[in-house]
């Protein structure tokens, strides 16, 4: 069932990339284990914070940090990834 949840996700994070003009990172294996990541911590801290942002326990503050995290377009504008790989320039 995980299997099922992980491929769903990685198809709604492929159609958000495309609508906003970068790709989804190729290797399906770290792709994969991203989204494993973020359900983990969804289980954990009862969001998808991206595996590469620290939690704080400050729910305002960590808000912030749910993939996609707001620094995500900056980060592939200026170095053709995002921090955790996830998404990247086309």
């Amino acid at each position: 069932m995980e299997e099922d949840v992980v491929e769903k996700i990685i198809e709604n994070y492929k159609k958000y990339a495309e609508k906003n003009g970068f790709k989804l990172n190729p290797n399906k294996q770290v792709v994969e284990s991203l989204i494993k990541g973020l359900l983990t911590r969804e289980k954990k801290y009862g969001a998808r914070y991206c595996p590469c942002r620290r939690v704080t326990g400050n729910k305002e503050k960590d808000k912030l940090n749910i993939c996609p995290c707001p620094e995500h377009k900056k980060e592939i504008k200026e170095t053709g990834k995002c921090y955790c790989g996830l998404f990247i320039r086309p």
